[in-house]
C-alpha cells in the first residue's frame, strides 16, 4: 500500500517541482535582464543610426532597451532622466543637451547607482563612467586636406571661404570641428574666410549660407560643420544658380548628403562623417561592461569617415550600408 501511494506521488511532485523551478528560472531571466536608457535629442539620420547600433548591441545582450528622445529641450531631458531615476533603470546612455544644464539630473542617477555613459556630447565632472565620441577636431581637419587639395588643383591655390557653424546648439563640438577645418585650410596663403554663420538645421542653413553668398559675391567655397549645414549650404548654392562656381564642403554624413555627392551638379565635393550605428552600439556595451565590474576607458574616439565625389564607389558602398542598417 505503501509503495502504491508513492508511485501515484511521484508524478504530481515531479510536476510541482517543475512548475517551481520554471518559476525561479522566470524570476531568475527577470532579475538578470537588464534596463538601459538610450536618449537621442533629435530625430535625423545620426541619431537614427545610433539608436540601431544600440539595439543591435541590446539584443545581442540580452538587455531591455527603453528609448526616448529628448527633442533638444532641456526640461525634456530632465523629465526623461528623473523618469528612468524612478524605474530603477540599470544604466543611462545619454547624449547630453549641455555639459553644464545636463549635470545635476545625471549627478542624480550616478547618486542612485545607475550607471551613466555619454556619448556624442558629454557633461563636466567625474558623472559619466565612459565617454563614446568622435573625435571632433579630426572631423574638421579630414575635411578642410580635402578642400586645401581642391584649392591647390582647381583654384590655383587661392579661396574665399564662408563658414557654417552651430555654436548655440553644441559649442565645444562646433568649435572643435571648425578649428579642424581652419588648422587645415590656412595652411594656404591665400585663403581668406570672410564669414561665419550659425545653422544648425537644413532651413535655417538656406537662408544663412544665401545671406553670405549676397554680401560676399566672390565667395567661392563653403564649409559646413554639420549636417543640416552642409544640406543648407548646397541649396543655398544650387538656389543661387551657381553651381559649378562655389564648391561645398561639410561634416556629417547621410544619405541626402550621399546623393549630393553623386548629383551631377559638382556642388558638393566632400564631407567627413562620424560613425553613429558604432558610436550607439558601444555606448550601450561599455554600460554593460561595467554593470559587469569590467574596466573601460573613460574616453573612446573614433576616427571619422571621408566620403569624396572624386571616389564614387566608396559614396554608393556608404548609401547601402546605410539601407542595410536602417531596415
Amino acid at each position: 500500500m505503501r509503495a502504491y501511494r508513492s508511485s501515484l506521488l511521484a508524478p504530481t511532485l515531479i510536476v510541482s517541482l517543475l512548475v517551481i523551478v520554471s518559476g525561479c528560472a522566470r524570476n531568475a531571466d527577470s532579475i538578470e535582464r537588464k534596463k538601459i536608457a538610450g536618449i537621442v535629442f533629435q530625430e535625423d539620420q545620426f541619431f537614427r543610426l545610433v539608436l540601431f547600433g544600440m539595439r543591435t548591441a541590446a539584443a545581442e545582450h540580452g538587455v531591455e532597451l527603453l528609448e526616448a528622445n529628448s527633442a533638444g529641450k532641456p526640461d525634456k531631458e530632465i523629465q526623461l532622466i528623473n523618469t528612468y531615476i524612478a524605474r530603477k533603470v540599470d544604466g543611462i546612455v545619454v547624449s547630453p543637451l549641455s555639459a553644464k544644464a545636463s549635470l545635476s539630473a545625471l549627478a542624480r542617477a550616478r547618486e542612485k547607482g545607475i550607471i551613466v555613459v555619454t556619448y556624442n556630447t558629454t557633461v563636466d565632472g567625474n558623472v559619466a563612467s565612459a565617454y563614446v565620441e568622435s573625435d571632433q577636431r579630426d572631423l574638421g581637419r579630414s575635411t578642410g586636406r580635402e578642400a586645401r587639395r581642391y584649392i591647390e588643383q582647381h583654384l590655383q591655390g587661392r579661396a574665399t571661404i564662408g563658414i557654417l557653424a552651430f555654436l548655440s546648439q553644441a559649442p565645444e563640438q562646433s568649435t572643435a570641428r571648425t578649428d579642424g577645418f581652419k588648422e587645415e585650410v590656412l595652411l594656404l596663403p591665400g585663403v581668406t574666410i570672410v564669414a561665419e554663420q550659425d545653422a544648425w538645421l537644413a532651413e535655417q542653413a538656406v537662408k544663412k549660407a544665401g545671406d553670405i553668398l549676397t554680401a560676399h559675391p566672390d565667395i567661392s567655397l563653403l564649409w559646413a560643420a554639420n549636417e543640416g549645414g552642409t544640406i543648407g549650404a548646397v541649396m543655398a548654392v544650387k538656389n543661387a544658380g551657381r553651381a559649378g562656381k562655389i564648391a561645398v564642403f561639410g561634416t556629417d554624413t547621410g544619405e541626402q548628403i550621399a546623393d549630393f555627392l553623386l548629383s551631377d551638379d559638382n556642388i558638393l565635393q566632400a564631407v567627413t562623417g562620424q560613425r553613429p550605428f558604432e558610436i550607439g552600439s558601444l555606448a550601450v556595451e561599455s554600460a554593460l561592461r561595467i554593470l559587469e565590474g569590467e574596466n573601460v576607458p573613460a574616453v573612446t574616439s573614433l576616427s571619422g569617415r571621408l566620403l569624396s565625389r572624386s571616389s564614387p564607389a566608396e559614396v554608393r558602398a556608404f548609401k547601402m550600408e546605410l539601407q542595410k542598417l536602417s531596415r
